[in-house]
């Protein structure tokens, strides 16, 4: 029985029926991995990947994780935020604390996998998408995984061209808005663990025999984001 760890943010989270009708995108995921595939979220609220590393998080997964597991690696909304306790530098700290997350995959004989965070639903006074509200954190995390050899599922790229396609009314479905641009509702977590999950399916072996449903039964929407 293959495994997926899953180490995020509160974009991934499990949530309870206390944040509801907020959803993760390891949640949505379940609808789309065969009856086979576990999937274990370690993601919480609020973690950046130096809070995620420091509070033992990973030393948690490395602890379970073991040979033909995947380990999903997503983090960026808070790395990127001032406070001391979670910020780290693009260029320097993130792309090391990254390394971190593979290299215990590499050990334990497990497949690691770097995603780049959903974009935030931002857009200007006149209903046009602003992109980029991640900064260098996207790019540094693509330019990691080159260096690595890591498949890297860029989530970041395709939401943008997600929320630039639906536009600032229609895409206010798929967020907790009016309480935040952030994170997502049901319909939001299904449509980004699809982007996902095509992705997967285009990797191939061994990613795409995770997937109970193939990329090209699935409705994305309407929308091309390839």
């Amino acid at each position: 029985m293959a495994k997926i760890f899953y180490a995020g943010d509160s974009t991934v989270t499990f949530n309870k029926i206390s944040t509801y009708p907020q959803t993760g995108i390891s949640q949505a995921m379940l609808l789309y991995l065969e009856d086979s595939v576990e999937m274990k979220s370690f993601a919480r609220n609020g973690r950046s990947t130096k809070s995620f590393l420091e509070e033992g998080r990973l030393a948690l997964i490395e602890k379970e994780i073991g040979e033909g597991d995947f380990l999903f690696i997503q983090f960026g909304h808070n790395d990127a935020k001032e406070d001391p306790q979670r910020h780290t530098d693009p260029n320097t700290t993130y792309r090391e604390n990254l390394m971190q997350f593979i290299s215990v995959a590499r050990e334990k004989g497990a497949w690691p996998v770097l995603i780049t965070p959903i974009a935030r639903r931002h857009f200007d006074e006149n209903g046009v998408f602003l992109p980029g509200s991640h900064g260098a954190y996207p790019e540094a995390m693509r330019q990691t995984g080159a260096a690595a050899g890591v498949p890297v599922i860029d989530l970041t790229s395709m939401t943008e061209r997600c929320l630039e396609a639906l536009g600032d009314v229609a895409s206010k479905a798929y967020f907790m808005w009016p309480k935040d641009d952030t994170h997502l509702k049901p319909e939001g977590a299904v449509l980004m663990a699809g982007f996902l999950c095509r992705e997967l399916e285009k990797l191939g072996s061994p990613y795409r025999e995770l997937l109970e449903v193939r990329a090209e039964q699935t409705e994305y929407a309407g929308l091309d984001v390839s």
